[in-house]
């Protein structure tokens, strides 16, 4: 009995780890997305920005993310989920020395585009290398530390950005040495952005110890290698038990994005393109990107628009908790109903705030802040979860490749939407079409999705087959 009780502790341990290893993904995925609120200005008045070239600095990373999307998630399915992600490690760790070192506009726009191929690398294959490595009594829990991650992430970069600006301040006429007054007093974008070396080195570093995706290995007929990972992670009963299921599927080497448009797979594909789609429609970059202005234009000084985004993070990163606590409990849709209707409330208060003109009051911090808690604990996290179980393996890179490239092509016409949105029809008609966006993404779970918690990926498959 302690032997038994020892290995489950063993393997509870192995898959923790190797679960903050891929989750390291999503910190650099947030942190890579948040840190331009900070450095937008400076960047802005160092090179003049026009608005045209605010916004292409802004969604340049997101083209990045687009491309690496474009590749990611076939080649994932023909080399292996590990090796994507290794890839994307070195693209962020490039990105960061890259922008920190960047010597004029164009090399700064290169290396932000390095750093959104590594994030849409990782928005790929990280959620779909936890969903097939997790057991699926917590599948949802540790998919959605994926979204925790991202959290974390956009919370350190505001961190970051608002303790390295006054550290600027505070030595504006003190030496630090040559480099340091350059990269901090100077020109302290460059530290915002450079800082990013240190968690790319420790995702690159972990995940030389981490496995490959059991279930990747068994579709491409590597069966021991995959029972044992599966040993490690689950205990040799419950390995066998997985084993079994996944052979009881149909045995295709590999799949093509033909596959994804038979009849069987419609639905899911429409779950897994409109959710993401919503998701980045819903306001969240909005508040991320763009938040310091939003709130300087309400009367903010720069410094505690900063100041003011660190709650916004911490309030994002606090109520995804909610879902890593409940989205195995409660389950994927009841949460999904909730966070979107709460959403599309805050989001239509958020934008009479603005209307009314109550922005130098406390009710503008409230609104916003319960849209990110109902954003944390619903749409942020839940895309990944549902996306990563409603496909079969053979095609699961494929078919998250098209959910995540939906995600952030939307994301770029956000980037490239919200500064003409807030400059032509004012803040408050802004946050109003965000929130009709959050009710359609309510009417497209009410009508489409079902509930999968508590059901191994082989049987979230035969939901939509019979």
């Amino acid at each position: 009995m302690n032997l038994k009780n020892e290995t489950t502790q063993k393997s509870r341990l192995f898959l923790v780890a190797i679960t903050l290893v891929a989750t390291l993904g999503g910190l650099l995925f947030g942190f890579d997305m948040a840190v331009i609120s900070g450095v937008l200005p400076f960047v802005k008045q160092q090179f003049s920005l026009s608005p045209v070239t605010e916004g292409w600095f802004v969604s340049s990373a997101l083209v990045g993310c687009i491309i690496g999307v474009a590749f990611a998630g076939e080649l994932s399915d023909r080399f292996g989920r590990k090796k994507m992600l290794m890839l994307s490690a070195i693209l962020f760790l490039l990105s960061a020395i890259g922008t920190a070192a960047a010597a004029d506009f164009t090399l700064l726009i290169l290396a932000r585009m390095l750093g959104g191929m590594g994030v849409g690398v990782a928005s790929i294959v990280a959620p779909l290398y936890i969903s097939e490595i997790a057991p699926a009594g917590i599948r949802g829990r540790l998919v959605t530390f994926y979204q925790l991650a991202i959290t974390a992430g956009i919370l350190v970069a505001y961190l970051t950005n608002a303790g390295l600006l006054n550290l600027s301040l505070t030595h504006y006429n003190k030496s630090m040495g040559d480099i340091l007054d350059y990269i901090i007093v100077k020109e302290v974008w460059r530290a915002m952005l450079g800082l990013g070396v240190i968690p790319s080195l420790l995702f690159l570093t972990g995940l030389w110890f981490v496995p490959e995706s059991p279930r990747w290995l068994i579709q491409q007929g590597k069966e021991q290698q995959g029972l044992l990972i599966l040993t490690r992670i689950n205990g040799t009963d419950s390995a066998h038990q997985a084993l079994q299921l996944i052979k009881k599927m149909p045995v295709q080497e590999s799949g093509s994005y033909k596959d994804l448009f038979t009849r069987e797979m419609r639905r899911p594909l429409l779950i897994g393109l409109l959710l993401p789609l919503f998701s980045q429609f819903s306001g969240i970059n909005a508040i991320i990107y763009y938040g310091p202005r939003i709130l300087n234009d309400a009367g903010i000084n720069i410094s505690n628009a900063l100041l003011g985004q660190i709650i916004f993070g911490l309030a994002n990163f606090l109520f995804t908790l909610i879902a890593v606590w409940k989205v195995d409990k409660m389950g994927r849709r009841p949460l999904y109903i909730v966070g979107s209707i709460g959403a599309t409330i805050s989001l239509f208060f958020t934008g009479w705030c603005f209307y009314s003109g109550a922005t130098n009051n406390i009710a503008l911090v409230i609104s916003i802040i319960l849209f990110l808690a109902c954003f944390a604990f619903s749409i942020g996290p839940l895309k990944f979860v549902i996306a990563s179980e409603i496909f079969p393996t053979r095609v699961r890179g494929r078919a998250m490749g098209l959910s995540i490239m939906v995600m952030w092509i939307a994301d770029t016409i956000v980037g490239q939407l919200t500064p003409l949105l807030l400059g032509a029809a004012g803040a408050a008609s802004t946050f109003w079409f965000f929130a009709v966006c959050c009710l359609l993404s309510f009417i497209v779970v009410y009508k489409l999705v079902p509930e999968t918690k508590g059901k191994s990926l082989e049987e979230v498959q035969d939901i939509f087959v019979h």
